[in-house]
This record gives structure tokens, C-alpha cells and sequence, in this order.
């Protein structure tokens, strides 16, 4: 399975920083409507077919979070596009290491994102299925393309890289 994500590492052809911009803020609208609402409605219909329970919606807990979790990704996609001259994208992946903003005080401020995201959806619908979905996909990321993107990074920005790596943490931000 490594064998096949390798090859989607590709550094993002020189651009200017706007087209950087507009690339990723329509893979983040892509991202958003099909793993934070499609999927998500589509697991809480299997849980009301299956009869699977449920819990309350916390809505304010939910959408507080939602917000600062989404400013987070939106900060992270302007910092990748603008000061690493690429898109968050594998295919489309930066040209310079970003060692700032939230990527100065975690590796993969994305990843976390995403993953806050999609929890704040699952206490929004009251969903089980839904958090399982997004910590099972934090699971997913950690083990199958965490590894691979490091590797392209170690690759291609070299002791740099190797340093930020042993300064930063991945999943939980270091001040």
C-alpha cells in the first residue's frame, strides 16, 4: 500500500502564491463538503438503519469547536500555499519547508484539523459512527501516510527536515 501513495508526492510547479491560494481553498471546499457532510449524513443513516445508538447533539460544544478547528485549517492551507510555495495536496505538495505559523508548533497541523473537524460534525449529530469515523481516519493518516510524507520530506529538504522532525511533535502542539 506505501508502494502506491509514494508517487502521489509531487512538489507543486512553480505558481505564483494567489494561484497557491485559489488551489487550496477549492481542495479544502471538496475536502469539507465530502468528509465533513457527505460521509458523515451517509454514516448517521447506517446508524438509524442499523439501529445504532445515539447521544444528544451538542451543538455549542460542537460548533465552537468546529470554528476553531476550521480556522486552524484555513491559517495551515494560507501558510502551506503562501510560504511554501504549493497546496496542502500530495500531488501538489510544497516547494519549501513551512516551519511557521501552526506548523511551528505541530508537524501536521492538517491532519490535526481534519480529524478536530470531523469530531466537532459527530457532537453536532449526536453520532458515535461519526467521531469513530474521524479517530479512525486519525488512525489511518498516522499509519499509512504519515510515514510516506515523511519520507518525502526527509528526501527532499534533508537535515532541515530531520530537525524540524525531532522539534516538533505531530499530533499535539509544542511551544
Amino acid at each position: 500500500m506505501m508502494k502506491f501513495i509514494e508517487p502521489l508526492f509531487r512538489p507543486a510547479k512553480s505558481a505564483s502564491r494567489y494561484w497557491n491560494l485559489a488551489k487550496t481553498f477549492f481542495q479544502t471546499l471538496v475536502f469539507w463538503i465530502v468528509f465533513l457532510y457527505l460521509l458523515p449524513l451517509g454514516v448517521v443513516c447506517i446508524e438509524k438503519m442499523l439501529g445504532l445508538p445515539n447521544f444528544q447533539p451538542l451543538w455549542l460544544l460542537g460548533t465552537i469547536l468546529m470554528v476553531v478547528f476550521s480556522s486552524l485549517g484555513l491559517y495551515s492551507g494560507f501558510t502551506m500555499s503562501w510560504w511554501g510555495s504549493g497546496t496542502p495536496l500530495p500531488t501538489d505538495c510544497p516547494n519549501e519547508l513551512v516551519v511557521r505559523g501552526p506548523y511551528k508548533v505541530v508537524r501536521n497541523p492538517m491532519a490535526v484539523t481534519g480529524i478536530g473537524q470531523g469530531i466537532s460534525v459527530g457532537l453536532m449529530l449526536g453520532s458515535f459512527g461519526v467521531i469513530i469515523y474521524a479517530l479512525a481516519g486519525a488512525f489511518l493518516w498516522h499509519l499509512m501516510v504519515r510515514p510516506v510524507e515523511e519520507r518525502d520530506l526527509e528526501r527532499r529538504f534533508g537535515g532541515s527536515y530531520l530537525q524540524y522532525k525531532k522539534n516538533t511533535w505531530c499530533w499535539f502542539p509544542k511551544f
